[in-house]
């Protein structure tokens, strides 16, 4: 077994693997970017070497600067994680020829599976059922068009070493490909180093499934049952879960077999995903890729199976067999994962970057028949940069069967306190309570389904309204109470005070009197209900004749009140007027201002491109603009007919979210 290993990673994947070794007895050695130099991950690391300027390529990609400190450090092999370098097939054959061990699949399976065309190939041959498309490079963006209407739209572009949502668009028409596949092929560039495109077609109704195999150096290969992650944005997995609740037992052994002959068929002999297609209406399925490496998703294979796949991938590195059977394997409960992202879903998931004010993540452990896990890499304090995925941890929880992993799951989300970013977990509550998700019928296409018009929050139920509504008052009358404490003024313990509720612009009156053990809470009905309550910074416990629930929320100063997000639901508790009839009264409703005539930057990023000049005619829809940020390439379209007569940003430039990039005519 080796006595040190280097982490050639970041983040979360980093800290993920610097645990497993710690109880392996291996000692760990890290290398980092400049961003990354007060990270989790190289504090908790035996020791740790900086090898470049945030940027990737000059850092995780940088093979020359990695290897040098594995020599420098002693480590006898590399873990590469996931993304940068770990499906490289030139870095694991370097690894050899250092005479250091890759913690990973051999560089012949990398190749052959690694590359998106060649794997279509390979599993052709092997007698896996393959999604119809054009198993080769295309050349230019007139290629693309021919190739694309002879499939049939849709079609989806993807980069041939693409992975982890990057360098992927649908099509639906001609335009979109030709604007489509520039894109990709620049994300392509960028993100792996590779800028060969292929193109297949895009199968409509579809549910991500995707296989778990693992192998040894002797031949054996087991599969480990299968993920959903059919809950995607940009293309990107944002909750998974294990088993799918798609699958019957005939499907999963297929689908298995299929994973574990087109492993053998290459002599794979560590951790891959085998990623199908399949079909929610007659569960026929189609081979899609092979991730040569460790998934982000692994957490809820674990959770089902009680392995350790980052051990078991040391394990064959060094030479030792499998420890388990097919035979052997089962599934136990469900798992779910959701992926705590820096974005504003609320924004079509933008990226957010900034500083964690606040992070607190749920308790971990086993509650009964629960368990929680949150797989991070940060802490309170640290930056969000925008050089990096944006995903700050994967919360994973575990019961018996999917509907009680699910709800575990939504407690889970309700307890987690991020500030100072926008994050993605009023999304992720919403999900968990909507009944399409819950009922486990869903399609790739939920989020477009669901949200037609973006996600802009939901209605809550009257219980829901009940609870969110003492909580916002209460809260706020809480705060009022100890601010005129803290200055010397008299405390209104026992005094009633009114509000005004907002929810969802539904305004209701609501009456809250302080008490020593909580407070005493008048809604709609005029009666007055007691209310024990803990209430923390971000964070706050409820216990009632009506409700008893623990829950996260976002409170925020909003004019004379207090506004909160929870699952989705916005809510604002504004001080009541004194006269009376104000309390249902709605509020004015602020206009916001016309920038139709402005191209903003949805988000904080790199301008890659400034495609119009002064005096062009543009149309509405049309591409103007490409930002980058996060590793994504997003094309800026113009609002509306104009004649460009501005520009304000060059090629090259970093600019905030909303900054102006061009003004139309």
């Amino acid at each position: 077994m080796f006595e040190k290993i280097l982490i050639a990673n970041r983040g979360e994947i980093a800290v993920r693997i610097i645990r497993t070794a710690r109880r392996l007895g291996i000692k760990t050695a890290l290398v980092y970017s400049e961003a990354d130099a007060d990270s989790l991950a190289v504090e908790m690391a035996d020791e740790s070497r900086l090898i470049g300027a945030p940027q990737a390529s000059d850092s995780y990609l940088n093979a020359d600067k990695i290897i040098a400190a594995a020599h420098a450090m002693g480590a006898q092999a590399i873990h590469p994680g996931f993304g940068f370098l770990s499906e490289k097939a030139e870095f694991a054959a370097r690894c050899a020829k250092e005479k250091i061990v890759f913690i990973g699949p051999n560089p012949k399976a990398i190749d052959a599976m690694g590359d998106k065309i060649q794997s279509k190939k390979t599993a052709e041959k092997a007698g896996v059922s393959c999604v119809p498309g054009f198993i080769g490079e295309i050349r230019d963006v007139k290629h693309a068009v021919q190739i694309s209407e002879e499939i049939s739209y849709p079609v989806m572009i993807k980069a041939s070493a693409g992975g982890g949502g990057k360098g992927i668009r649908v099509a639906y028409n001609k335009k979109e490909v030709e604007e489509g596949f520039p894109a990709v092929r620049a994300e392509a560039k960028n993100a792996f180093g590779d800028d060969r495109i292929f193109i297949e077609k895009f199968v409509t109704a579809p549910r991500h499934i995707e296989i778990q195999v693992m192998g040894d150096k002797h031949g054996n290969v087991v599969h480990l049952f299968e993920r959903e992650c059919s809950i995607q944005r940009r293309n990107q997995k944002i909750i998974e879960e294990a088993p799918s609740a798609l699958l019957d037992e005939e499907t999963r052994a297929n689908m298995g077999a299929q994973a574990v002959a087109l492993a053998k068929a290459v002599d794979y002999d560590s951790a891959g995903t085998v990623e199908f297609v399949a079909s929610g209406k007659d569960k026929s399925f189609y081979f899609l890729e092979m991730n040569t490496r460790l998934q982000v998703e692994h957490p809820v294979t674990e959770m089902i199976t009680g392995l350790d796949l980052v051990e078991l991938m040391i394990l064959s590195a060094a030479g030792e067999q499998l420890p388990l059977k097919q035979k052997d394997l089962k599934i136990s409960g469900w798992a779910i994962e959701s992926r705590i992202y820096a974005e504003d879903p609320y924004r079509n998931f933008l990226p957010s970057i900034g500083r964690l004010k606040r992070y607190q993540p749920p308790e971990e452990g086993v509650f009964g028949d629960v368990r929680v896990r949150n797989d991070s890499g940060v802490r309170e304090g640290d930056e969000i940069s925008m050089f990096y995925d944006p995903m700050i941890a994967k919360l994973v929880t575990h019961a018996h069967d999917r509907e009680a992993a699910i709800d575990a799951q939504a407690r889970a989300l309700d307890s987690f306190v991020i500030d100072g970013i926008q994050d993605n977990i009023p999304f992720l509550g919403a999900v968990m309570g909507e009944p399409r998700f819950r009922s486990g019928t869903f399609t790739t296409a939920y989020i477009k389904d669901v949200f037609p018009d973006g996600f802009n929050g939901i209605r809550p139920d009257a219980e829901e309204a009940e609870l969110l509504s003492s909580c916002a008052a209460y809260a706020h009358a809480l705060s009022v109470d100890r601010a005129r404490q803290v200055s010397g003024a008299i405390a209104t313990n026992g005094k009633p005070v009114e509000w005004v509720v907002s929810i969802d612009r539904d305004y209701a009156p609501t009456r809250v009197t302080l008490t020593e053990s909580g407070a005493l809470i008048a809604l709609r009905d005029g009666k007055a209900k007691p209310l024990a309550t803990d209430w923390r910074p971000g964070r706050i416990v409820m216990r009632g004749d009506f409700a008893a629930l623990q829950f996260a929320v976002k409170i925020a100063p909003h004019g004379e009140g207090f506004r909160l997000r929870y699952r989705g639901i916005d809510v604002v508790a504004l001080v009541a007027s004194a006269r009376g009839a104000e309390l249902h009264k709605r509020l004015p409703v602020k206009e916001p201002a016309d920038t139709s005539n402005l191209v903003l930057s949805p988000m904080p990023g790199l301008v890659v491109s400034i495609d119009v000049k002064p005096g062009q005619e543009v149309k509405t829809g049309e591409g103007v603009a490409i930002v980058e940020a996060m590793k994504m390439q997003n094309i800026i379209r113009a609002e509306r007919d104009g004649v460009v007569s501005k520009v304000n940003v060059a090629a090259g430039a970093s600019v905030m979210a909303d900054e102006v990039l061009l003004e139309l005519a």
